[in-house]
């Protein structure tokens, strides 16, 4: 680990100032994904500026129903809020199924969403990454690669996003509320987070100066006919191989609205408005579960090692909306698979 200095903010225009001011400096709130990317050398701040006395940790509900999260609210936290349990289950649940509880008690609601990839060539500073830099290839496309992307894929990256939140929130419409010196601005949660093209070490459309303040969630939370399931290689704690997060409103034996999101497979949480257009107003059955899938993995590419995950999303997604049809969602505390 490299040395740094440490600074703290005292409100937001400060943490702004500070970080607008060095360019080489990093936010630090929970610190559960930063802290490790600095012990194995992968990121190099020059300084650390602390965030965590900032008044970002409420939840409220918006005028026009929807609910208002605080950038460092924490996910534990998140997950058993009453409003967000009641309303938005799917992100109660999508957060109980990632990460230990130690680290949700930790990790904030702005650092879930910019955490970093788990591919191991990233985290490998012996071999070439151009997501840790820039220019130097992609060790993963031709290497071990079981975890990595199946979707969106460019020749420079096929890291793959690790975040179970992230997931539920682009299925759920969030925004993304952020501040710099130019102002503050609302971002499409669908418009947050970058696929890797030729740049792969731009994670968002976040600017460097700029810091998270709040996630807005919509009114409609789909309470009733949802489900997260998720697919790794070890139940008790590990990233997903492919994730689902599916919501329904069914009215009359027909969907008249629906949401699906995929984790695990792309640089971002993957969505298709066409795959969710294709659900609506049908009977909500296997076979037009399985025209949704075909549109949602339309292009994949498996590499040596991971050309698994595109059977496995297929069933994956036909499994999950099922499980929202019969508002029989995933129980992150029950292992088995419903």
């Amino acid at each position: 680990m490299n040395n740094f200095e440490y600074s703290r903010a005292t409100d937001v225009a400060d943490a702004i100032r500070q970080i607008a001011a060095d360019p080489a400096a990093k936010f630090i709130a929970g610190g559960t994904n930063l802290v490790d990317l600095m012990k194995y050398d992968v990121a190099r701040p020059a300084r650390l500026i602390d965030i965590t006395q900032l008044p970002l940790k409420s939840l409220e509900e918006t005028p026009d129903g929807g609910v208002r999260i605080g950038a460092l609210v924490p996910n534990s936290d998140l997950a058993y809020h009453p409003l967000i349990a009641d309303r938005y289950p799917l992100l109660a649940s999508a957060i109980l199924a990632g990460a230990s509880q130690q680290l949700r008690n930790m990790a904030s609601t702005a650092g879930n969403l910019l955490q970093r990839t788990r591919c191991f060539y990233f985290y490998d500073t012996a071999t070439p990454c151009n997501k840790r830099e820039p220019g130097s290839g992609c060790a993963a496309i031709k290497g071990i690669n079981r975890i990595n992307a199946i979707l969106g894929t460019s020749d420079a990256c096929i890291a793959t996003h690790p975040s179970d939140m992230c997931v539920a929130l682009a299925a759920l419409d969030a925004r993304v509320h952020v501040t710099g010196p130019a102002g503050a601005r609302s971002i499409a949660f669908a418009d947050f987070h970058r696929l890797p093209e030729h740049s792969p070490h731009i994670d968002t459309t976040l600017e460097p100066d700029e810091i998270v303040t709040a996630i807005e969630l919509p009114s409609k939370g789909f309470a009733k006919n949802y489900s997260y399931l998720k697919i790794r290689d070890r139940a008790s704690y590990a990233f997903a191989l492919v994730s689902v997060a599916a919501a329904l409103e069914i009215d009359s034996g027909r969907i008249r609205e629906a949401r699906v999101a995929l984790g695990g497979v792309a640089h971002k949480p993957w969505r298709r408005i066409d795959a969710e257009a294709a659900l609506r107003g049908e009977a909500p059955d296997r076979t037009v579960f399985a025209k949704a899938a075909d549109i949602l993995l339309k292009g994949a590419r498996g590499y040596s090692h991971n050309a698994f995950k595109i059977g496995l999303g297929r069933r994956a997604i036909l499994r999950t909306l099922t499980q929202a049809a019969n508002a029989t969602p995933q129980i992150q505390s029950v292992k088995k698979i419903r």
